[in-house]
């Protein structure tokens, strides 16, 4: 069982995150879980200015994908950091690139899903989610989430990110707030459930 992780992360937030849902998904035997990002598209005068550039370095070594592979996978859970309420562009512009794929059915009964991280607790986690998944169903893909059987969900001892609809985080306005102990796990759930759900699908 062979699941890709793949994201784009500015600051890092959606790159824990994405290494707790690998491990999620390794836990499940015979399943292989791979790391990649996806291609930065920020001009680089601006990705400097705003600090992604020094920020991405703490997760260079993790390599960039092409939209070629992803038909080598039985799963692929998207990381989509949220703008605006939407998946952040340069997810867009990768996934916008799946048209030869589209057209010959190359994700048809894959197994799809996606996690997030926004600012604020509010700021746009669902719709980012949800828009993402429409995407993956033109794609083919079996969209799967973040069951409530994860009960760290429910929580209300404190602000968490985390729905039915994937794992998340929230950063804080500056960035600053890094992924909690409860996200992390919802991540771990999350990767685990989707390569549970793959490997029942190719059995």
């Amino acid at each position: 069982m062979k699941v890709l992780i793949l994201y784009y992360s500015a600051y890092g937030h959606i790159h824990r995150l994405a290494e707790a849902e690998a491990e999620g998904a390794r836990s499940v035997p015979g399943t292989t879980a791979t790391l990649k990002r996806v291609p930065e598209t920020l001009p680089p005068k601006l990705a400097d200015e705003i600090g992604v550039t020094a920020a991405q370095k703490a997760f260079a070594h993790v390599p960039i994908a092409s939209i070629d592979e992803l038909p080598d996978y039985d799963a692929v859970i998207f990381g989509v950091p949220t703008r605006f309420g939407n998946m952040c562009g340069q997810m867009r512009v990768f996934l916008d690139g799946a048209g030869p794929l589209w057209a010959k059915n190359s994700l048809v009964g894959k197994v799809g899903s996606a996690f997030t991280g926004s600012a604020t607790q509010h700021g746009g986690q669902e719709t980012t989610l949800i828009t993402a998944y429409v995407t993956l169903l033109h794609l083919g893909f079996v969209v799967v989430g973040l069951p409530y059987s994860f009960a760290g969900q429910t929580r209300l001892d404190e602000i968490t990110g985390g729905s039915p609809y994937g794992a998340s985080t929230i950063a804080g306005p500056r960035g600053a707030r890094l992924p909690s102990a409860n996200e992390l796990e919802g991540a771990r759930f999350q990767g685990r459930h989707v390569a549970e759900i793959a490997s029942k699908i190719a059995g």
